[in-house]
C-alpha cells in the first residue's frame, strides 16, 4: 500500500511560529525524507467558512498568505500537492454520504468538538457545518487514501472519529476506504508554542504572535517584550522557568551550536537554565539570545517569501495545478465509494442489462 500524508491549515490568518514548530517544519522534513509516495497539503477554506460564513473576504485574502507561508518554509510543489479544499467538490459529496454513518450524539461526545464549541461560545447556536467538521475531515482524509495524518494530541479524537467512519463504511459496503494512522509530534517542544504574552495560545486577536512573515525588526521588538518570570525583578533574583515564554521558545529552537555562536559563556541550554534559576542572569541577555536564534531560523524563510511575493500569479498557478491533481485523486475515491454503495447507476452495465431482460420478457 502506498504511504500517503494529508495535512493542512485553515486560512484564517498568516501563519506564525506556533504553526511552524507544530507542523510546518515537520512537513518539510517528511516531504524531503523520501518515505512517502504522496503528500497532500490542503488550505482548508471550506472548513474555515463554517465559522466565518459572514466574512468570506477574510478567508479569500488569507489563501495567498498561507500559500506564501507554505512555499517560504520550503514546501515544494514538485514533491507535495498544495491545493484548496473548496475546489474539490468530491469532498462535499463524500461528506454527505458519511453523514449517514454518524449519530448526533456521537458528534456531541467528540472532545475536540466540545472544546471548540466552548472556545467560540457557540452553545446551541453552533453552525451545522462546524458541528459536522469531524465528518468533513473524514472525507478529506479518505478522499486521498491517506495512511498518515500528522496531528497534535488535541486532534486525536477527530482522527479517531474518521477511523470509526472508515470502519463503519467498510463493514457496511465492503472494504473500500483506508484507515489512517496518526503521526504525533516527535517531542514536547514540537507542541503548540505559547503567545509572546505567556498566554497558552498564539492568537491574532490577542496580538501575541510572531508571524513567519514578520520583518527582522518586528521579530526583535516582539522578542524583547516577551513574558518571562514576573517575580524576576532584579538580575540577582532566582528566576522560574515555569510559564516563562522565553525559555519555552528556547526549548523549541535552541541547539548547542547556537551557544558557541551567540553566547559562548554557556555550553548549552541546560547551563543557561541552571544559571537563571539560581539567580545572576538577566532577562535581557536571555531574550537577546532568543532573538539571534529566531533571526537565524527565519532568515531563509524571509528570503524565499520575498521571491514568491514577486510571482503571485505563479503561486496561484501552483494552487490551481495542485487542486487539479487533488480533484482527480478524490474523484477516483468517490467513484469507488459510489460503486461500493451501489449508486453508480450509469456505470453499472449489469444493472442496466438486468432491467433490459426483465422488461423484454
Amino acid at each position: 500500500m502506498a504511504k500517503i500524508i494529508l495535512t493542512g491549515d485553515r486560512p484564517t490568518g498568516r501563519l506564525h511560529l506556533g504553526h511552524y514548530v507544530g507542523s510546518l517544519k515537520r512537513r518539510v522534513e517528511l516531504q524531503n525524507s523520501g518515505e512517502f509516495d504522496k503528500i497532500f497539503i490542503m488550505i482548508a477554506d471550506a472548513q474555515a467558512l463554517t465559522d466565518n460564513a459572514d466574512n468570506p473576504d477574510k478567508i479569500r485574502e488569507n489563501i495567498i498568505e498561507v500559500a506564501l507561508d507554505y512555499l517560504s518554509c520550503g514546501l515544494d510543489p514538485s514533491k507535495s500537492t498544495l491545493f484548496i479544499q473548496s475546489q474539490i467538490q468530491e469532498l462535499t459529496e463524500l461528506c454527505f454520504y458519511y453523514m449517514n454513518l454518524v449519530t448526533v450524539s456521537r458528534l456531541q461526545r467528540n472532545p475536540t468538538v466540545k472544546a471548540e464549541i466552548q472556545l467560540r461560545n457557540f452553545e446551541t447556536s453552533i453552525p451545522v457545518g462546524f458541528f459536522t467538521y469531524p465528518i468533513s475531515q473524514a472525507a478529506d482524509i479518505t478522499a486521498f487514501k491517506a495512511t498518515t495524518v500528522p496531528v497534535g494530541e488535541d486532534q486525536l479524537p477527530m482522527l479517531e472519529q474518521a477511523r470509526e467512519i472508515v470502519r463503519r463504511f467498510n463493514m457496511t459496503y465492503g472494504e473500500t476506504l483506508v484507515e489512517a494512522e496518526a503521526l504525533l509530534p516527535k517531542t514536547e517542544a514540537c507542541c503548540r508554542l505559547p503567545g509572546t504574552d505567556g498566554k497558552a495560545k498564539m492568537s491574532k486577536s490577542l496580538g501575541n504572535c510572531i508571524y513567519l512573515s514578520d520583518t527582522e525588526a518586528e521579530v526583535k521588538t516582539k522578542v524583547m517584550s516577551m513574558f518571562t518570570d514576573p517575580n524576576h525583578l532584579k538580575v540577582s533574583d532566582p528566576g522560574s522557568l515555569e510559564g516563562n515564554a522565553v525559555f519555552t521558545y528556547l526549548d523549541a529552537f535552541a541547539r548547542d551550536e547556537h551557544f558557541a555562536e551567540f553566547l559562548p559563556d554557556y555550553a548549552n541550554l541546560t547551563e543557561l537554565k541552571e544559571h537563571y534559576q539560581r539567580g545572576g542572569l538577566g532577562d535581557v541577555k536571555v531574550k537577546k539570545l532568543l532573538n539571534h536564534i529566531l533571526q537565524e531560523e527565519l532568515a531563509p524563510i524571509r528570503q524565499r517569501r520575498a521571491l514568491w511575493q514577486n510571482d503571485i500569479p505563479g503561486v496561484y498557478e501552483i494552487l490551481r495545478k495542485g487542486s487539479e491533481v487533488a480533484r482527480a485523486e478524490a474523484a477516483e475515491t468517490l467513484s469507488q465509494v459510489k460503486r461500493a454503495m451501489r449508486i453508480n447507476y450509469f456505470e453499472d452495465g449489469a444493472l442496466i442489462q438486468s432491467h433490459v431482460e426483465k422488461y423484454s420478457k
